[in-house]
Order: structure tokens, then sequence, then C-alpha cells
């Protein structure tokens, strides 16, 4: 039977989280696992946002990048994908950058939770802006670049998070509303030396990002009063 095993651990709490709606912006190392732990758990709506295609540069850390998808959008890749894992999940994509211009046609629906796995600081602040806009819960990935001990990842919020420039950054840029400091954020405290130019990184580091980030929301929604 489809998520049997799933519903043998949360019990009734499946129907809380069947019909759960999420948007998603950015669907690489982070966003990717985020998107498939969460459709293999039975979520029902799923709206995926990336303008980027599959790259050989990829298929070290996304869940998404194969030889054969190279060249393709990788919001039609995941779509397939979770379709695959869940036919009857409702998968709507968004084969665009996420920014001012076009944030009112994204959220031309409702959602209950928000996973910013996007890459640039100017989208993140932008985001947690609007979903405090919309009162909309959100949690975003901080940098998962340049890290190798995944016992230095946690769930925090963005006020109390260190060693993490990406975090910083947005703490100053929004110290404005101590509200949007409150955030949770999935980060790792682990220090680094950076010579390089281009972001290092591996296949565990992102997808235990996205990992943690499925298993915040389904703790919340499971917590949640009928």
């Amino acid at each position: 039977m489809e998520f049997e095993r799933f519903k043998l651990l949360v019990k009734d709490n499946f129907s809380k989280i069947e019909n759960k709606s999420v948007l998603i912006i950015g669907v690489g190392g982070v966003g990717g696992y985020v998107a498939e732990s969460l459709a293999r758990c039975g979520v029902s709506s799923i709206t995926i946002v990336d303008s980027d295609i599959v790259d050989i540069t990829n298929l070290n850390r996304q869940i998404i990048a194969l030889h054969s998808t190279i060249g393709m959008k990788k919001v039609d890749v995941l779509k397939t994908r979770i379709l695959d894992i869940n036919p009857n999940c409702n998968v709507s994509t968004f084969d665009c950058f996420y920014e001012e211009s076009n944030k009112d046609i994204i959220f031309d629906k409702k959602y209950d939770y928000i996973i910013d796995a996007c890459d640039t600081i100017k989208s993140k602040e932008l985001l947690i802006r609007e979903a405090k806009r919309r009162s909309i819960k959100i949690i975003s990935s901080m940098g998962a670049g340049f890290k190798f001990d995944p016992s230095k990842i946690k769930v925090s919020k963005l006020k109390k998070t260190s060693y993490d420039k990406i975090a910083s950054i947005l703490r100053h840029n929004l110290r404005d509303d101590k509200e949007l400091l409150e955030i949770p954020v999935v980060y790792s405290e682990e220090t680094f030396s950076r010579h390089e130019k281009t972001i290092a990184s591996n296949s565990y580091i992102p997808a235990i990002f996205g990992l943690f980030i499925t298993s915040f929301i389904i703790k919340e929604w499971m917590e949640e009063v009928s």
C-alpha cells in the first residue's frame, strides 16, 4: 500500500501531512532533497521554482542530476521524478529566478510552508520578508558548501547562528525587523578556510541539509492541533 510504512510511523497525523501545500525556492543540492523527501511523505501539493538547467557539475550532489538529465530544466526533471513517486501529487513549476517582479505570480495560490533553498542573499531576504507579509511559515537553508562534518549541522533561529557567512549577512540585512531573525534555518557550525572562488561541495552535506528541513517541517505539522 502506498505510504503504508510512513503511515505506521505517523499514524493519524498522515492526513495533516497529506493535505499540505509547500513552496520550494531552489531545487539544487538542498531543495531537490526537500522536494523528494516531502513527496515520499505524501505531501499532496508541491510548487518548485528554479531557473537553472542540470549541469555536469551538479552530478556530485543533486538528486536530479544524472548523465541522462544534463541540459534539461531542473523543474521539469524534478516534476517528473515527484510524479513517478506520487502520481497524485499536484506539482506546479516556475522556470524562473525568484525576484520582486514575479513574486505575485508565484504566490497566486495558498501555501502552508515555504522552503528557501535558493543561492542568492537578495532572493532569500525578499522571500523571508514576503513570508512574513503573507503570514506563511518559512525555513531557510544557509551555506552547505565547504562542509564535511554532518555532526556540525543544526536547525536554529537565524539570530542564534554562528560561523555562517550567509546567516551573518542576512542578520545584518534583516536587523530592522527582529521578528524576521526568529525564523528557523539549517546551517553548519563547521569552520573552513576558503581559497577557491568556486564553491566546493560533496554528495552528503546538501542532502542532510535538505532532510533536516523536511524533518523539521514534518514535526511541526504533527504537533499542530487539529
